[in-house]
């Protein structure tokens, strides 16, 4: 079959809620969706990106991983002030995970709190809109899972020992990259996988070759993985995950530096331990168990103007489940718990101040195959809530959430899909660097949010057609909004609509991908910006993201893809109007494989017309607004030529 690289999922099916399509089963994926009866494992919620296409563009940072997906857009500018907005939504509204592992908290709101190393992943998932009974506590506006390598990724069949050793040159910024993975079986049960890596690069110039300050990094990866099969029916995941990101960053490195927001030294911290049980009995319809527990760290250490200052945030849950299949219906049913710590203090008082919160859910999915063209999925949880807060406040929500979607199959080309789904997520910890200035409004009531969502799937052969439409409100989002004193409270509604439509098309040697997203999302009506709504949202322009694959050859794979957005000429904002200028972007890439099996040669090109823009999910440009110069978020790099060595023992 030819080989065709799995690009973004193409919308499916919506089991509760914004239901997405199609199965991500690897590189060969994309070719192989035929029409086909509804079955469990046809329907999937999860947009997906693969280790294989952040291989080829040789993706750097959080950026990369999402470039392709035209719901996601991610802040430029230095790694660690890289945030995320799905659907227009920042991430702090999402459900974060790195294989199961929560990733709940944010030490510092003029940075990012999701630091990802591409070299780890084997695919991230993206789930759009609020999530289903099986999505955690809390997920608003929608979840995104990070999936990390095992050892039997990387062996070859009969396989019982490699490595992997890699090094890449980036021309802008003159930075490299290295790594080193070494992964076996001790028998026929046990495997084992250990990776390094390393990025060092100078600031790097922007489409008008001007340097773009604070932008130079050190990043530093270790990451252990032990899989075991304890029994026929059981199987064990530990792992273990350090990075590092060190460099001088302006106080707040959301913002370019300026006389009020130097540079100083700046570094974070993620520590992730996790354990993953699963228990299959054979031939057992009723038994099918996931056990995921885990402790996860985030650290933000400043050497600014007020000294050494660190923010910390800490997470320990675990999540119980056990699906059974009873006839028609599939049911997922268990229990989540999460307990969270922030802190924020001076080197050498590291409890100056300090919350903790919790969060227990239980909850239900029910996968219910009415007949061979329809599908009814419904779910509800029930999450509570405990916040102590730095003030000796506490705060107690709870709630139940429904959930519920239909597909049908029309033909066996075409599926229609329709579904709502809702969440309610309590007052958590604050961010960190907050925690001594701001406090929480003693009313403070839970977030409420609702996702409505219809569309079609259509599949022919090597042809692809999606289609969705979809409204996500969130009722009393909580805030600390700027202007205002420093108090977190409910500031409004939240309102996320838009509609994405996606086509492609493969055959033989050549897949050509292209998609379509319009998104407007608002507070009380009026548009989001990121200067004023941080931690809430922002506007994007309509976004189109394009691709073209061409295996040349076994050994030649050639490629392209593009995101182009367009701009919004007035935004209007409390403190006068901004623009956010269009911009179009193109990469290539070329794949070698100069020794079969052993040796590849990947060269990049980013930005081949070397655009000078600043992306939409960063910070909009206020410096024509008198008093505020310096607030603007950083130009995205120019041109850039990557190549990249791999070496397989």
């Amino acid at each position: 079959m030819p080989h065709c690289p799995y690009r973004l999922t193409l919308l499916g099916a919506i089991t509760f809620g914004s239901l997405l399509a199609a199965q991500a089963h690897g590189a060969d994926a994309a070719l192989e969706l035929q029409a086909q009866e509804i079955t469990a494992a046809a329907i999937d919620r999860n947009e997906s990106v693969e280790a294989e296409q952040l291989q080829r563009y040789q993706a750097s940072d959080l950026q990369e991983v999402f470039e392709s997906n035209p719901e996601v857009s991610v802040a430029g500018g230095p790694g660690v002030a890289q945030k995320l907005y799905l659907r227009g939504l920042e991430d702090t509204l999402l459900n974060i995970s790195i294989d199961g592992a929560s990733q709940p908290g944010q030490t510092f709101h003029h940075t990012g709190r999701i630091g990802i190393e591409p070299e780890l992943l084997k695919r991230a998932e993206v789930q759009a809109g609020t999530g289903d009974a099986t999505a955690g506590p809390g997920a608003l506006g929608g979840a995104i899972r990070f999936v990390t390598k095992d050892p039997d990724d990387l062996l070859r069949e009969g396989e019982q020992l490699g490595a992997l050793l890699k090094t890449g040159y980036f021309s802008n910024g003159e930075g490299y990259k290295s790594s080193a993975s070494v992964f076996g079986r001790f028998n026929e049960n046990w495997s084992a996988l250990a990776m390094t890596t390393y990025q060092d690069q100078n600031d790097f110039e922007d489409g008008n070759n001007d340097d773009v300050l604070g932008t130079a990094a050190r990043q530093k990866l270790g990451f252990a993985k032990l899989v075991g099969k304890l029994t026929d029916e059981q199987t064990l995941r530990l792992s273990y995950e350090k990075r590092i990101d060190e460099g001088e960053r302006s106080q707040r490195p959301q913002w370019i530096p300026s006389s009020f927001n130097r540079l100083y030294p700046l570094s974070t911290e993620r520590e992730t331990w996790t354990l993953n049980y699963a228990w299959q009995p054979v031939n057992n319809d009723l038994l099918d168990v996931e056990l995921t527990t885990y402790h996860a760290t985030n650290e933000l250490e400043q050497d600014g103007r007020f000294g050494l200052y660190f923010g910390d945030t800490r997470s320990t849950g675990f999540d119980l489940r056990n699906t059974s299949r009873l006839g028609a219906h599939q049911l997922t049913y268990g229990v989540d718990y999460r307990d969270d710590r922030t802190t924020l203090g001076p080197e050498g008082d590291r409890e100056l101040d300090h919350e903790d919160g919790e969060v227990l859910g239980v909850y239900l999915q029910d996968r219910y195959q009415i007949t061979s063209r329809l599908q009814l999925d419904a779910g509800l949880r029930y999450d509570r809530y405990k916040l102590d807060d730095r003030d000796k406040q506490n705060f107690t929500e709870e709630g139940i959430s429904p959930n519920l979607g239909l597909r049908y199959q029309l033909t066996p080309e075409l599926a229609v899909f329709a579904g709502q789904a809702r969440a309610l997520r309590g007052p958590q910890v604050r961010d960190a660097f907050k925690l001594d200035v701001s406090g929480n409004d003693p009313d403070l009531k839970a977030e409420k949010a609702r996702t409505d969502e219809v569309g079609f799937d259509y599949r022919d052969g090597g042809w692809e057609l999606s289609g969705k439409a979809y409204v996500t409100r969130i009722k009393d989002a909580i805030a600390d909004p700027i202007g205002r004193p420093n108090l977190y409270e409910n500031v409004g509604d939240l309102k996320s609509k838009g509609v994405l439509l996606s086509t492609a098309y493969h055959w033989q040697q050549l897949s050509l991908g292209l998609s379509y997203h319009r998104n407007d999302a608002r507070l009380d009506g009026e548009r989001l910006n990121v200067y004023e709504y941080n931690g809430l949202g922002t506007s994007l322009g309509d976004t189109w993201t394009s691709f073209a694959d061409y295996r040349a050859s076994d050994n030649l794979t050639l490629g392209w893809q593009g995101r182009f957005v367009r701009g919004i000429d007035t935004l209007h904002t409390g403190v006068g109007d901004v623009s956010k200028p269009g911009y179009g972007v193109h990469d290539l890439y070329a794949e070698w494989q100069a020794v079969p099996e052993s040796l590849t040669v990947t060269l990049t090109l980013k930005n081949l017309l070397d655009k000078q823009y600043l992306d939409h999910a960063s910070n909009e440009d206020f410096e024509h607004i008198p008093d505020y110069e310096g607030i603007r978020g950083s130009y995205e790099p120019g041109r850039e030529l990557r190549l990249g060595l791999a070496w397989r023992i």
